[in-house]
């Protein structure tokens, strides 16, 4: 992580689970961690969980809908403007709706917001993302789409709405990323990182305490730092993870 430091990282979805831990690790691995969140004072709250000073002081909150594409704009602006740009984006913003089945009807609202919100927000946090690299000839940044082991595989016995449906889509937008990337000249990576269950807020707290097989948010957290921490010449291309005794579908 040594090449990263004094660098600026966003992350978005980051005011709580993987979000919040993933900044907090990035601040204190050195880097100017920025953290968009529509709840923003839960992120400024965050400075207190870390220890030590030089972290707090590099941990920033900016407030944003990934929803709202007026919202990134303006986001990525105020970055560029206090910070010069950014080096690193996490793409972590993501909400599941699985209360009604796909096929329910009336159902459009719940569909078009887990759309808007794990898929098109991605895109978009991701083309600001380049080109604020590509303004200020940055060409070994690197792109980390916190995906899910939905977006390879949708087990029978369980229904998860549109959900599964955006993160395979993030599957396939890491690849064509990969390719547009390349294509442009740079060495600029992107990478999936695909957890299994996670304990975090959506989770109900019965499988935190009854045994089922779980991951802690600190766990994705590191792996985002081992897989910024390659050398320039590795490419992670998918890194899926998965809690140990976890029966597999």
């Amino acid at each position: 992580m040594d090449r990263w430091v004094g660098k600026v990282a966003i992350v978005t979805g980051a005011s709580a689970g993987i979000g919040a831990a993933t900044l907090k690790a990035l601040a204190g691995a050195g880097m100017i961690a920025v953290g968009f969140a529509r709840r923003i004072e839960r992120v400024e709250r965050l400075k207190e969980e870390l220890t030590d000073e030089a972290a707090r002081q590099r941990l920033h909150a900016v407030r944003c809908d990934v929803t709202r594409e007026e919202d990134i704009l303006a986001a990525f602006r105020l970055v560029e403007g206090r910070f010069g740009g950014v080096d690193v984006l996490i793409n972590n913003a993501g909400i599941a709706r699985d209360s009604v089945d796909l096929l329910t009807a009336n159902n459009t609202a719940e569909l078009r917001e887990v759309i808007d919100t794990n898929l098109l927000g991605t895109v978009l946090c991701s083309r600001e993302a380049f080109q604020s690299m590509k303004r200020r000839s940055i060409t070994d940044g690197h792109i980390v789409h916190i995906n899910s082991v939905l977006g390879h595989t949708v087990p029978p016995n369980m229904t998860f709405n549109i959900y599964p449906a955006t993160k395979y889509g993030v599957t396939a937008l890491t690849e064509t990323m990969r390719h547009e990337l390349r294509n442009a000249k740079t060495n600029i990576k992107v990478t999936s990182i695909s957890p299994g269950l996670v304990s975090t807020e959506s989770v109900p707290d019965s499988m935190k305490t009854d045994g089922t097989p779980i991951l802690e948010p600190e766990d994705i957290a590191d792996a985002v730092l081992y897989v910024l921490g390659t050398p320039p010449r590795v490419q992670v291309h998918e890194l899926m993870i998965r809690p140990a005794g976890e029966m597999l579908c």
